[in-house]
């Protein structure tokens, strides 16, 4: 399947044993699948049967679905021609014999034709399924391609996105080992700085000892070993067939905790520059990812 994205728009025609249905189908972004589904009154039992075809091809996002479906315009014409004469030639006597405005126009048909013909059944649901369900086949085929084809473009966008994202992982593991270096000579000068004029130099000991503590603390090896697993699986996802937008989701939070773990423990300004674009770079990948089935 690939990466999908839940935006997409499909439309599906078909006619079987003269009736035509007409699909139509949009969806947009949502963490679940909602499906609401809008067909003529005298088919509503069909429901169930569209949100279920749906359901087999959509995992996530909010899907709305419309179905008409009637008979053939031409058969229709043929058969309905004589009928409607005698309705209008009717709704005109009636007016005269009432002594009403004779304001009859083609829109008025219309009004004729929502409120249903008693003489005409209405179409059964199983019949109309017989052109629903291959229009709406057709319709959630479109929707998916067009699914995909966005989906190719956010997982190209992605890959680039993520790639900065471990570029960055990358400069801060070189960074961090120079910060105990930097410590050590910094705490140097300041005990030299405060000794002035006593003649007594730190002894090596305690020095080395606050080095090695402070070292400890700031140490980020196991924050970047995770945030280096983070990056393979959401490599591994945009390159499998499942829907990936929810574990994806996911990770953009676990990136979230390691590089935030990261910007409490470092404590050095240049580590902290690259935490923060490492964050303006993660929110920008987590808003991608919601467009994500």
């Amino acid at each position: 399947m690939g990466v999908a994205s839940m935006t997409g728009f499909g439309r599906g025609e078909s006619t079987a044993d003269g009736i035509t249905a007409t699909v139509e189908i949009t969806s947009v972004n949502r963490k679940q699948f909602d499906c609401q589904v809008t067909l003529p009154r005298n088919l509503a039992s069909l429901d169930a049967r569209v949100q279920a075809a749906v359901r087999t091809a959509l995992t996530r996002g909010y899907v709305k679905v419309s179905v008409t479906a009637g008979r053939e315009a031409s058969a229709a014409a043929a058969v309905d021609l004589d009928r409607w004469r005698h309705r209008i030639a009717a709704v005109r006597a009636a007016a005269a014999e009432l002594g009403l405005a004779d304001d009859l126009t083609a829109s008025t048909l219309l009004r004729f034709a929502e409120g249903g013909d008693p003489e005409m059944p209405e179409t059964k649901p199983e019949a109309a399924w017989a052109a629903i369900g291959p229009a709406l086949a057709a319709a959630v085929a479109g929707l998916c391609a067009m699914r995909l084809r966005e989906g190719a473009a956010l997982r190209a966008d992605l890959l680039q996105r993520l790639g900065a994202l471990r570029t960055l992982a990358g400069e801060i593991a070189g960074l961090a080992p120079q910060v105990p270096r930097r410590y050590r000579e910094v705490l140097r000068t300041r005990i030299a700085e405060l000794m002035d004029g006593q003649g007594v130099a730190p002894e090596a000991e305690v020095l080395a000892r606050e080095v090695a503590l402070f070292a400890d603390r700031c140490d980020i090896s196991e924050e970047l070993a995770r945030l280096a697993s983070h990056f393979d699986q959401a490599a591994a996802l945009l390159d499998g067939d499942a829907p990936c937008g929810r574990p994806l989701d996911f990770l953009c939070q676990e990136f979230f905790r390691e590089i935030n773990t990261i910007g409490a423990k470092a404590n050095d300004g240049a580590i902290t520059r690259h935490v923060i674009a490492f964050k303006a770079g993660l929110e920008a990948v987590r808003e991608q990812v919601q467009n994500i089935e």
